[in-house]
């Protein structure tokens, strides 16, 4: 009974998230890899709350879909779109440099690359990398806090869940703007 209830949130948190992306990016073909990553972002959470790992087989996809929007968009306009190629790049890279001196794992690479694929707005772009470190940063604090002096600094964290929490929040205020 607990899994069904747990599985109908998530289905419902994919849902809510799902009307912010129509919501901030209107019906246009951007809204695709917004609306992905809606549907998988419940899934991610729970996974990477409980395993510190984002999977392949639900971040990947995520990847392939926003380049396939790019090149689309890109096409149509006779043009490179720039901001998200730009903002998955950037995010990308950024995260990787913070992977190779550690603390950051690939699968949060992944879903960075992911993440700005499907920031068409410049403003979601360099507004969701802040506030996902922003939140994240002030959750380790609180965790540090939390454990005292005697506790493990060492302890480690799933930083998907905060990369998200920025790409969401970011999207809701480009909606709110659009709607009001």
């Amino acid at each position: 009974r607990r899994n069904v209830s747990a599985r109908v949130a998530r289905w419902a948190a994919a849902a809510a998230l799902g009307a912010i992306a129509v919501a901030a990016t209107g019906p246009t073909l951007a809204v695709i890899p917004v609306l992905y990553l809606a549907a998988v972002t419940p899934e991610l959470v729970r996974v990477d709350l409980r395993e510190h790992r984002l999977p392949n087989r639900l971040v990947v996809p995520g990847i392939g879909i926003g380049l396939v929007t790019w090149a689309i968009e890109s096409l149509a306009a006779g043009r490179p779109v720039l901001t998200p190629i730009v903002a998955g790049a950037a995010s990308a890279l950024f995260l990787l440099a913070l992977c190779v001196f550690g603390g950051i794992g690939m699968g949060d690479v992944k879903l960075a690359a992911a993440i700005g694929l499907a920031s068409w707005v410049p403003f979601v772009g360099v507004l969701s990398p802040v506030i996902g470190f922003l939140v994240g940063g002030v959750a380790s604090v609180a965790l540090i806090v939390r454990r005292g002096r005697g506790g493990r600094l060492g302890t480690r964290m799933a930083f998907g869940p905060y990369l998200l929490a920025g790409f969401w929040i970011a999207v809701a205020l480009v909606a709110w703007v659009r709607v009001f």
